[in-house]
């Protein structure tokens, strides 16, 4: 197992470089901006159908008055995830110009949303379709929002732009100098839609989805589903954020079959896909990635040892609502060769059982989209409008991970017990040691009172000071954001910190003193060392036990502060 574990030590670097890579995250970053319009649009999904479970179905006007922000918000999210993928690239190629010639990001999210309807609405005598403006548009909108800042890029760097003279005032310079990169990235999609639907008869967004048909069924077979369920814990198990890899691969494909399984339910039928965007929240990362919902109670009621035991109260709830960093590192279950196996079989049996509950016995897909941080047994019972089925697949599944997951953490319970033992076995020896000895014991407590004044000591922060905690959803930094928040207020310190996710109010770090990465986020650091070096912000990056701890210990999560100050 040592062998298999420094292999993928090695790996790593490569794999970390995908995750960073800026084209990558501007697809993650893009659509997880998109999260609230799918989350909204949904709330009216669950009013309008809902009730169908227990027999009730609204009159046909109710349902359609109801229905209409559904249509005007996630019917049109393509459009939306344009202008969001095309924000968060500008942001990062800004990066690498001169802050006195910086991309227009208002100018480039219209010039995207241009090009995009051009290449997605199609024409027909009834007048236009806005079909491809929704989830079926959205891999055409990843490609439009990653190619217009290119289009700006070249332009502004290279000062193709129409120059004004000094006179004229920045604002109306700014919009002479967008003018050239705004006609030249529509005339580029204009151009290239009108060939297209020439030579194929198929506009771009049309014509994506048919080539990419093989694919999205491919992901709802046996083995698609369980190379993208084992693909999220192998990269994580490595020490890179999973989803942040597998994500931008498969958000398409999910927000698509949740749709398309609403539309089959709608219809009367039953919804046959499997992999939408609750199946990978719900069942495939249930309790977090990995499946570690039920871990955290084996750990909580079985364990022997102090650690696990500890860490079982301390997690439960946090990985409840599938914020399971506290296990991942706490455990440690990352690079821990022993758990390797059940973190990433686990989520590749759940969602192959999902299948076979949906394509053998007939239980419907995940038709609504609700937040990640519902407890999952909740979550994918909700999420198939009740289905019955789902009620006998939430507790099977819970009995099967615990099945996997139960001889492992036996295991390492049993490794942990006997070098706790051990340890308290040499820590008896080394008190009855000490007692023989005539050493003054009044010097170490005048050492560690002196330490322990230190480490209160509140006189850097005489400032308003402002810290960000990042990390991949916006979960544990909430947790440590929070501690920080209650010493400040308990000592009346100049002192605030806000969480977020990566990719989630990037602009807010100008204004920040110090930024802490969470462990999750290191593949990520050199695109966070990019934006705090631009603005002259304080980075400091976290180890896993290390992080954990500052969650858990308001004292050394400021000390932690003031120390990176």
């Amino acid at each position: 197992m040592d062998v298999i574990t420094n292999r993928i030590e090695k790996m790593k670097p490569g794999f970390e470089k995908i995750a960073s890579n800026a084209y990558v995250s501007a697809i993650r970053d893009g659509f997880i901006a998109a999260m609230p319009i799918i989350l909204f649009s949904s709330l009216f999904i669950l009013v309008a159908y809902v009730p169908n479970a227990w027999g009730y179905h609204w009159p046909t006007n109710v349902e359609n008055n109801i229905m209409i922000a559904y249509n005007y918000s996630m019917g049109l999210l393509a459009l939306f995830v344009t202008a969001t993928t095309a924000k968060n690239l500008t942001d990062t190629k800004n990066l690498d110009l001169p802050k006195t010639n910086q991309m227009n990001s208002v100018s480039i999210i219209m010039a995207a949303e241009i090009a995009f309807i051009i290449s997605s609405i199609v024409q027909n005598k009834g007048g236009a379709d806005l079909t491809y403006l929704g989830t079926q548009g959205l891999v055409a909108s990843y490609l439009v929002g990653l190619i217009v800042p290119n289009i700006y890029y070249i332009c502004i760097k290279n000062n193709v732009t129409i120059k004004m003279p000094p006179q004229v005032p920045q604002n109306i310079s700014q919009t002479f100098k967008d003018v050239i990169p705004m006609f030249l990235s529509v005339t580029v999609f204009w151009a290239f839609s009108l060939l297209l639907v020439n030579l194929t008869g198929k506009n771009l967004a049309q014509l994506i989805i048919a080539m990419l048909a093989p694919i999205f069924s491919a992901s709802d077979s046996y083995l698609g589903l369980a190379i993208i369920a084992g693909a999220m814990g192998f990269f994580w198990f490595v020490g890179v954020q999973g989803p942040s890899i597998v994500a931008p691969a498969v958000s398409a494909i999910e927000v698509t079959n949740t749709a398309a399984n609403l539309n089959l339910i709608q219809a009367g039928h039953q919804a046959t896909h499997v992999l939408a965007q609750n199946a990978q929240d719900y069942v495939m990362n249930m309790g977090g990635t990995g499946s570690t919902f039920i871990l955290v109670f084996l750990f909580l009621f079985l364990a022997k040892s102090k650690q696990l035991k500890a860490l079982g109260k301390a997690s439960f709830i946090p990985v409840s609502f599938s914020v399971n960093e506290p296990i991942l590192f706490g455990a440690p279950i990352i690079m821990n060769p022993i758990f390797f196996v059940p973190f990433v079989v686990t989520p590749m049996v759940n969602i192959c059982m999902f299948k076979f509950f949906i394509d053998v016995l007939g239980m419907n897909g995940m038709m609504y989209t609700m937040p990640w941080v519902i407890p999952a047994p909740i979550g994918i019972l909700v999420s198939t409008g009740f289905a019955p089925l789902a009620f006998v697949f939430v507790l099977l599944s819970l009995v099967v991970d615990a099945f996997i997951w139960l001889p492992f953490m036996r295991s390492y319970d049993r490794d942990l017990l006997t070098a706790e033992n051990k340890k308290a076995e040499e820590e008896g020896i080394a008190v009855a040691d000490a007692t023989d000895e005539t050493t003054d014991d009044s010097n170490d407590a005048t050492v560690m009172a002196t330490d322990e004044s230190s480490d209160t000591d509140d006189s850097t922060l005489d400032k308003d000071t402002a810290v960000m905690v990042i990390c991949a959803g916006g979960g544990t930094s909430g947790i440590l954001a929070n501690a920080l928040n209650k010493m400040a207020k308990e000592r009346d310190l100049p002192l605030s910190a806000a969480a977020r996710a990566y990719g989630q109010d990037m602009n807010m770090i100008q204004d920040m003193d110090l930024v802490i990465l969470a462990p999750q986020m290191e593949s990520m650091k050199g695109n966070v060392q990019k934006i705090t070096d631009k603005y002259g912000v304080k980075l400091a990056t976290t180890s896993g036990k290390e992080y954990i701890e500052l969650t858990r210990n308001p004292e050394k999560s400021l000390k932690f502060v003031k120390d990176n100050l």
